[in-house]
């Protein structure tokens, strides 16, 4: 969604602005809070975060601004940020952050391989920006799926489809997928 887009849409009505824009980015920033809370952070607290998000993007945007692309990443810099002050007041409350980076200083050991840890780090990256390429509702579907452990019935009640057509869909995207990946020198 751009900028123009959602200005249009907020300048007719605000509850159908709200809305296309949760619709636009939900699974985004779903994926940034899971990524930054996912340590300490019940299930609750994780939409709670989310929800926190839509409401400083509707309420803090300037409607009146001349920027017209994509609001992904301004989205994007207000998820982070709130998904980082959540984890450190959770944090703060929980004193869990204390052990936790004092067990991480003692676990440090020679045995770390910062090679093969590059290595997953850039063939992650090269599997998601494949399972984009996948398109919609594929590509949503293998990320409900592999990375949130969304069962088929969850993911087909939030793409309006049915449960069978979810397994159909994963079962020929993770096939495409797999043909990608080995064309690309990459087995897993």
């Amino acid at each position: 969604m751009t900028a123009k887009e959602y200005c249009t849409l907020y300048k007719r009505s605000r509850d159908k602005a709200y809305d296309a824009l949760f619709e636009s980015y939900c699974d985004y920033v779903y994926a940034i809070v899971y990524n930054k809370l996912r340590s300490i952070a019940s299930r609750e607290d994780m939409e709670e975060c989310v929800s926190d998000i839509f409401a400083d993007v509707f309420f803090g945007y300037d409607t009146d601004s001349s920027f017209d692309g994509d609001l992904k990443g301004y989205v994007g810099t207000v998820a982070k940020r709130r998904a980082i002050n959540a984890f450190h007041s959770l944090t703060a409350r929980s004193g869990h952050y204390s052990d936790s980076a004092e067990e991480e200083l003692v676990n440090i050991g020679s045995e770390t391989d910062i090679e093969a840890d590059s290595d997953n780090a850039e063939t992650r990256s090269i599997l998601m920006s494949m399972i984009k390429e996948l398109g919609e509702p594929d590509s949503t579907i293998i990320l409900q799926k592999y990375y949130y452990d969304r069962s088929s019935s969850e993911i087909a009640e939030q793409l309006s489809m049915k449960a069978s057509a979810v397994r159909m869909r994963a079962a020929r995207a993770l096939n495409k997928l797999k043909i990608t990946l080995a064309a690309a020198g990459i087995t897993l």
